[in-house]
C-alpha cells in the first residue's frame, strides 16, 4: 500500500499541530509547515515521529507563492507525492469596525487566508489530480463560524476571508471531483487556541464560552477529529462539504 501522505499548513499550534498528531495516529506521514516557530513545529515533528510516522518542519509564508512551490518541492523530495492537504495556515488581526482598518491589514488577511489556500490547493491538485498522472486525494479547507456570523464589529474582514474559503472549497470540489480528489472544509466556532491570543484577546474563548449552545469552548483535538473523517475514505462520497465543529453555535 502506498505511504499516505499529509502536507499542513500552519501546523505548529493549534488545530494544526492537533491534526498532525491524529494523522500520525491514523497512519498518515506529515509535513509540518510553520511561518516563525521553528522550535514549536519541531516538537509536532517529534510527536508524529513518536507514533511510528515519518515528518519533518518545513517553514514557508502561503502567502508568498513561490514560497509554496519550493514547500511542495520538499514535500516531493522528503515524503513523496501528497495525498493530503489541510489549509490550517490563517490569521486573525484585532478587533476592529472596517473604518478603522487600513488597507494593508485587509490584503494581509486575505493574502494568507485566501490566496495562500488557493496557491496550496493548486499544487495539491497538480500533484492527486488523475488528469496529471496522480491518484487521487484529499484537501480540506479551515473556514470558521464566522463566516456565517459576519463578525461585524470585531473582524469582518477575517470573516470574509472565511466566506471566500466556503465559495472556493465548493467551486473546486466541483471541479475536481470527477478526477479523484474530494474538498471539503471545516468551519470551527468557539475553540481554545492561541488564535485568540494573536487577535488581542487571550481570554476570548472563555468569555464567549456561555453563548454557545453547549455551554463550552470547543478543543483542537475535536476540530482535528472532524478533518480526519474528511480526510478518510469513511468521507469517501463526501465532497464540497462544509462541516460546522461549533458546539451548536
Amino acid at each position: 500500500m502506498q505511504t499516505q501522505v499529509l502536507l499542513i499548513t500552519g501546523a505548529s499550534r493549534g488545530i494544526g499541530a492537533a491534526t498532525a498528531v491524529a494523522a500520525a495516529a491514523a497512519g498518515w506521514d506529515v509535513a509540518v509547515n510553520y511561518t516563525r516557530d521553528a522550535a514549536a513545529a519541531q516538537a509536532v515533528v517529534q510527536q508524529v515521529q513518536a507514533l511510528g510516522r515519518r515528518a519533518f518542519a518545513l517553514q514557508a509564508d502561503v502567502a508568498d507563492d513561490a514560497q509554496v512551490l519550493a514547500l511542495f518541492a520538499a514535500v516531493d523530495e522528503q515524503l513523496g507525492r501528497v495525498s493530503g492537504l489541510v489549509n490550517n495556515a490563517g490569521v486573525v488581526d484585532v478587533a476592529s469596525r472596517l473604518d478603522g482598518m487600513s488597507a494593508a491589514r485587509i490584503q494581509r488577511m486575505f493574502a494568507v487566508n485566501v490566496f495562500g489556500t488557493m496557491a496550496a490547493s493548486k499544487q495539491a491538485v497538480l500533484r492527486m489530480s488523475t488528469r496529471h498522472g496522480g491518484a487521487g486525494g484529499a484537501i480540506v479547507n479551515l473556514s470558521s463560524a464566522a463566516a456565517r456570523l459576519g463578525a461585524g464589529g470585531q473582524y469582518l474582514d477575517y470573516a470574509a476571508a472565511k466566506g471566500a474559503i466556503d465559495v472556493f472549497t465548493l467551486g473546486l470540489a466541483r471541479e475536481v471531483a470527477a478526477e479523484g480528489i474530494r474538498v471539503n472544509a471545516v468551519r470551527p466556532g468557539i475553540i481554545e487556541t492561541d488564535i485568540h491570543a494573536s487577535g488581542g484577546q487571550p481570554g476570548r474563548a472563555a468569555q464567549m464560552a456561555p453563548a454557545v449552545p453547549m455551554q463550552r469552548a470547543g478543543s483542537a483535538a475535536e476540530v482535528a477529529a472532524a478533518i480526519l473523517w474528511l480526510l478518510s475514505p469513511a468521507a469517501s462520497y463526501t465532497t464540497g462539504a462544509v462541516l460546522d465543529v461549533t458546539g451548536g453555535r
